[in-house]
């Protein structure tokens, strides 16, 4: 599909642009990232449990924003500027709570450039909210409201997600209740090339999952939710030509999700780490150029100097099969694997070299080549 079919932005269509810095708070209550072993699955009988669990954790978001739009007059055929004018926009979309304290996950294209933020909750109470941090390269953003004792959607594990399980989407698009829709798991892994952030000088992360679970306009930012209760994904896209659901949408896996937002509360922006690899996909006529035995993994085409592969002993030729033990067939899967370490964290890369299998320990760097992780200034 080409991207010019997608409708990435599920609120009224404006113009992503990126967000400006914001004030984060030097303390914060964080959700911790769920370690999947110790996942406590709720025994639910149907998904009309599932719903009467999680509906009061998805809210309504309605942001503000201003543009100067040029005024011109015209004498005698002359085109004269004549000053600006203020123009006020408003857009649309939903929100994931994470915490009873009022944090709150949703698209960084909900609230980017807002000016005012307001969220309307499922029971119809409306309040002000802030922005605590934001990421382009997700397309993902928390926001915080002042509440207690809120309804909030536990993280789920979205590596155990398999193809085929039904899901349900849950979003709050026309402020009135929270609506539900059903589907299944259709895809995993699905980088559809449609974040794109101009002023965001890092690689867009997509490892979508794909659901045919029916969300439009508004849904962005909605939850979606296992048969647990569970938050396994923030919906965020759709394919279609026209703005309104057609068989496909996609959502951002909530292990990543949870590291983003992890990361927005305790430094202000999200800390990544690097392998330092160029890499592409193993197919038929790489694997027979690398004489590779199976067609799978992926391909090294260079290794960044200085870089923590590089360090561990990779080079160029090898073929990587596992990133922390998990297999890497696609970029996608092993973007959203990093993603969910930080500068400094320890990888193994499993790699195959001239037949044979090999494993290295990489230390993750920084983008700026280190493994320092710094919180954001006030």
């Amino acid at each position: 599909m080409k991207k010019s079919i997608f409708a990435a932005l599920l609120l009224p269509a404006l113009l992503v642009q990126a967000c400006g810095q914001r004030e984060v708070e030097p303390e914060v209550k964080v959700v911790e990232r769920v370690v999947p072993a110790a996942v406590q699955r709720m025994e639910l009988r149907d998904f009309t449990d599932v719903a009467a669990a999680t509906i009061d954790g998805v809210v309504h978001i309605k942001t503000e924003m201003t543009q100067l739009t040029p005024l011109y007059q015209s004498f005698f055929g002359f085109i004269i500027p004549q000053g600006v004018q203020k123009q006020v926009y408003n857009a649309y979309g939903s929100g994931v709570i994470i915490t009873a304290d009022g944090y709150i996950l949703t698209n960084n294209h909900v609230v980017q450039d807002a000016e005012r933020i307001m969220v309307t909750l499922n029971d119809r109470r409306e309040l002000p909210a802030r922005l605590v941090g934001n990421d382009p390269a997700t397309d993902l953003a928390v926001i915080k409201i002042e509440a207690t004792d809120l309804t909030y959607i536990n993280f789920g594990n979205s590596d155990s997600v398999r193809v085929g399980e039904p899901v349900l989407a849950i979003g709050n698009p026309f402020n009135l209740t929270s609506t539900v829709t059903g589907g299944i798991i259709s895809a995993k892994a699905r980088n559809m090339h449609i974040i794109d952030n101009p002023r965001s000088n890092e690689t867009p992360l997509e490892s979508f999952l794909q659901t045919d679970a029916a969300v439009n306009s508004g849904n962005s930012g909605g939850a979606l939710v296992n048969s647990q209760a569970e938050l396994i994904g923030i919906v965020t896209a759709i394919a279609s030509g026209n703005g309104n659901y057609i068989g496909y949408s996609f959502a951002i896996p909530s292990n990543l999700a949870q590291k983003v937002a992890v990361d927005l509360q305790r430094y202000g922006y999200v800390q990544r780490g690097y392998l330092g690899l160029q890499v592409v996909e193993v197919d038929a006529e790489v694997a027979k150029r690398a004489s590779a035995r199976e067609i799978k993994g992926l391909y090294v085409m260079k290794v960044t100097a200085g870089g923590g592969a590089e360090k561990a002993g990779l080079r160029s030729g090898d073929i990587v099969l596992r990133v922390a033990g998990k297999e890497v067939n696609t970029f996608a899967e092993m973007m959203e694997e990093l993603g969910l370490f930080s500068p400094g964290d320890e990888v193994e890369v499993d790699y195959v070299r001239e037949g044979r299998g090999e494993v290295a320990k990489v230390i993750l760097l920084n983008s700026q080549g280190n493994t320092q992780v710094i919180k954001k200034q006030n």
